[in-house]
C-alpha cells in the first residue's frame, strides 16, 4: 500500500514538473512572439520577400520589436507582408517609415528592419501601410562579385600578355628594354645629336666674328637691349601706378 502511494506521489510530481516546464516554455515563446503584449499591425508590399517567413523578427534600431504575422501573395508581382509590432514602440515609428528585408548574418534567418521616419512626423497607426524598401539579395551580390572577379582575371591575363611581349623584345617598349642592339643605336644617335649641337654652337660663334655678318649680329644685340630696357621701363611705370592707387 505504501509503495503504491509513493509511486503515485512521484508520478504526480513528475506530471506537475512537466506541466510547469511546458507553461514556462509557452510563456517565453509567447513573449518572443508578442502573444501576451498589445500590438499594432501594419502592412507593406514587396515584389520579392527573399525567403521571409511568418514568425521572423521585426527590428527597429537593432531591437526586436515585433514579428512577421502573415505573408500573402496578392498578384504575380506583389506580396503583402503583415507585421505585428509592439505598441510600446509605436510612438517612435512615423508614418513615412520604411521597411526593408535583411538577414541575421550572411546566411541567417530573414528579418524586417523598420526605419524611424521623419523626426517630428505623425506616428504610425494600426492598419497603416509602410513603404517597402527593396534591398540587394545574396544572389545579386554574388553575381556582382563574380563579374568583378571575371574582370580582374581578364585584366590579369592582358597584363601577362603585355609583360610576355616586352620580355620577348616585341614592340617599341620591348625593343627599348630588351634589344641591346636597338639600345646601342639609340645611344649612338644621341651622341651624334649632341655633337651636332656642339658644332652648330661653334659655327654660330664663328659667324658672329665674321666681318661680313658682324654688323648683323651687332644690330640684333642692340635691338634686344633696347627691347629689354623698354620692358624694364614699362614694369617700373606699372609698379609706380599701382603704388599711387
Amino acid at each position: 500500500m505504501k509503495k503504491e502511494t509513493g509511486n503515485k506521489i512521484r508520478l504526480g510530481l513528475f506530471v506537475i514538473g512537466g506541466a510547469l516546464i511546458f507553461l514556462v516554455g509557452i510563456y517565453f515563446i509567447g513573449q518572443k512572439r508578442l502573444l501576451f503584449s498589445s500590438t499594432i499591425k501594419v502592412k507593406t508590399i514587396y515584389h520579392d520577400v527573399n525567403g521571409l517567413q511568418a514568425g521572423n523578427n521585426v527590428r527597429f534600431s537593432g531591437i526586436d520589436v515585433g514579428t512577421v504575422d502573415d505573408i500573402t501573395i496578392i498578384s504575380d508581382t506583389a506580396v503583402r507582408v503583415t507585421l505585428a509590432i509592439d505598441r510600446s514602440v509605436q510612438k517612435f515609428i512615423k508614418k513615412d517609415a520604411k521597411a526593408s528585408i535583411g538577414s541575421e548574418g550572411l546566411m541567417g534567418d530573414k528579418i524586417v528592419n523598420i526605419s524611424a521616419g521623419t523626426d517630428g512626423g505623425p506616428e504610425i497607426e494600426n492598419g497603416d501601410m509602410v513603404m517597402a524598401m527593396e534591398g540587394s539579395t545574396i544572389d545579386e551580390i554574388m553575381k556582382s562579385v563574380k563579374v568583378t572577379a571575371d574582370n580582374a582575371a581578364h585584366i590579369t591575363g592582358n597584363l601577362a600578355d603585355v609583360v610576355g611581349t616586352i620580355k620577348t623584345g616585341k614592340g617599341t617598349i620591348g625593343k627599348l628594354l630588351m634589344d641591346t642592339v636597338f639600345a646601342d643605336n639609340l645611344d649612338a644617335t644621341m651622341v651624334n645629336v649632341k655633337q651636332a649641337s656642339g658644332g652648330l654652337k661653334e659655327n654660330m660663334e664663328a659667324a658672329k666674328h665674321n666681318f661680313l655678318l658682324r654688323g648683323y649680329f651687332k644690330k640684333k644685340e642692340r635691338e634686344a637691349e633696347k627691347k629689354e630696357k623698354q620692358q624694364e621701363k614699362e614694369e617700373k611705370k606699372e609698379a609706380k601706378d599701382s603704388s599711387t592707387k
